[in-house]
């Protein structure tokens, strides 16, 4: 066997650190030039509402766990109330998930002559797949998820051969915090803390599964000092929002996720590294001569890869309704498998002792698919464009003028909403007028109501945003102006 201190040396980790160093550096930009998602102006607001003193759940609706919010209220604190900082944050947390891929490829690959060249490949599948670029460069929790996910992942392996139970209450902690950032990593924690038992050779095993949940636990006390305040509500936004209202008035909903959980077969990206992942595993758990060259230890760390990937990917696609940037939170540990793959297949068909060849088309591929989509996505929504809707809104309102406006410009403007207008997305819900009030929802009928009414000075709204039913506000206000696919009308007309 080769020399390991060869190809594990500084000097190609050095390498390694500033291909991802690159990487980081894209993502930052397209972090503060490209990145947008509609969504995202809630989570934005919600970290500004927290940072002026507001409680989620208890001040305003809120159908999230809340880490993420309270994550991106700290870093306001820091640097001020602007979506570029949420946007770097998420992007340097993306390139760590990035890295840690890499490193872990890099340190436990069995083949030395590879290691290098598979870290890169990891590396680029994970920091240049389009929903990665695309999701984990933005105010939502994906990219801050990304990060601790993989993050447990690697604590995790180191805990089943440390005596300590810190180790496995860090990785829990990590776990844990995913999971109160976004739901949709519930089902990493249970997968590892199993994954610890069964293959703990140091130390008690019962102590260390004692010593992770403790640190899930631990990662849940922000949202359990809200809940002690105020049970009904925050079980709502958790629990109930989730489970039995995000589908309302959404047509299709079983059928819309079959169309995404089916979408890999149209996705370049999805089809590579799903192909690459599944024969990587094939290779691992059926290959007699790879079995001789691994260890059990050393195929088990992959297997959990696998194991997490699926478990997510079973657990995203059971949401109602679910979408295919919610898939993006497997990309890491699909890509540990997909690189195993690359080797199977390179050692097959063309020589196991020349990784490059192989490596360098798979990053080509991995390029020309981003670039595609960046060029297909040109045309998209901008913060830039929302910022110039925002500069209209505040040309146009008094201060202390009564706004209705979608999340992104309550953002901006740093106006604070009326109570029940912090999320659209909750006008879909009918309730009586107490549990409205007790919830800080307001429906559909009851927001038109107030239009017609004439409670808002000014009334912003957007192709994608706000419905206000069948509504004329033509009719209602004296003033109206075209900003990108938004229209902002002021001045209420004599009634």
């Amino acid at each position: 066997m080769e020399n390991d201190s060869i190809d594990r040396g500084p000097r190609l980790y050095l390498l390694l650190c500033g291909v991802v160093s690159i990487i980081c550096a894209g993502l930052v930009f397209y972090s503060q030039t490209a990145a947008f998602a509609w969504d995202e102006g809630f989570h934005m607001l919600a970290a500004q509402l927290i940072k002026g003193g507001k409680k989620p759940y208890l001040d305003f609706v809120f159908s999230q766990t809340p880490l993420n919010a309270y994550w991106n209220a700290g870093w306001m604190w820091v640097f001020g109330e602007t979506w570029r900082t949420v946007h770097a944050v998420a992007a340097v947390c993306t390139a760590g998930a990035v890295m840690l891929t890499a490193g872990f490829v890099f340190g436990h690959f069995p083949i030395p002559r590879w290691r290098f060249a598979a870290a890169l490949a990891a590396a680029c599948a994970t920091g240049m797949n389009v929903l990665v670029v695309d999701f984990g460069t933005i105010g939502q929790a994906y990219g801050f998820c990304l990060v601790l996910i993989v993050a447990a992942f690697r604590i995790s392996i180191l805990a089943v051969g440390r005596e300590s139970v810190l180790t496995a209450a860090f990785a829990g902690l990590l776990a844990g915090a995913a999971a109160a950032a976004s739901l949709l990593t519930a089902s990493v924690a249970p997968v590892l803390m199993l994954w610890m038992f069964v293959h703990n050779h140091a130390g008690n095993r019962w102590a260390k599964a004692a010593a992770f949940a403790a640190g899930v636990a631990a990662a849940f006390l922000p949202l359990l000092r809200l809940l002690i305040q105020s049970p009904r509500q925050v079980f709502f936004g958790v629990i109930e929002y989730n489970f039995r209202y995000r589908g309302v008035q959404w047509e299709r909903a079983t059928g819309h996720n079959i169309d995404v959980t089916l979408s890999w077969i149209d996705s370049s990206h999805a089809l590579l590294l799903g192909l690459l992942a599944a024969t990587g595993l094939l290779y691992i758990h059926f290959h007699g001569r790879f079995r001789t060259e691994w260890p059990a230890a050393k195929r088990a760390e992959f297997y959990l890869s696998g194991w997490l990937a699926l478990a997510l990917g079973v657990h995203i696609s059971t949401a109602h309704p679910t979408f295919q940037r919610y898939y993006l939170l497997t990309v890491p540990f699909l890509a540990i498998l997909a690189v195993v793959g690359l080797y199977w297949i390179t050692a097959q068909m063309f020589h196991p002792d020349r990784p490059y060849p192989a490596v360098l088309l798979f990053i080509v591929l991995i390029s020309l698919g981003l670039a595609k989509s960046l060029h297909e996505e040109r045309d998209d929504w901008r913060w830039a464009e929302m910022e110039a809707i925002a500069r209209q809104v505040d040309q146009v309102t008094p201060p202390g003028g009564a706004l209705l406006a979608d999340e992104h410009v309550y953002f901006l403007t740093g106006r604070r909403p009326p109570s029940g207008m912090e999320l659209a997305d909750s006008h879909k819900l009918r309730f009586d007028a107490e549990r409205s009030a007790l919830l800080h929802v307001v429906s559909g009928p009851e927001l038109n109501r107030r239009i017609q009414a004439g409670v808002f000075q000014t009334v912003q709204i957007c192709e994608d945003g706000l419905d206000v039913g069948d509504l004329d506000l033509k009719k209602l206000y004296v003033h109206q102006a075209e900003v990108e696919d938004c229209t902002v009308f002021w001045e209420r007309a004599e009634r």
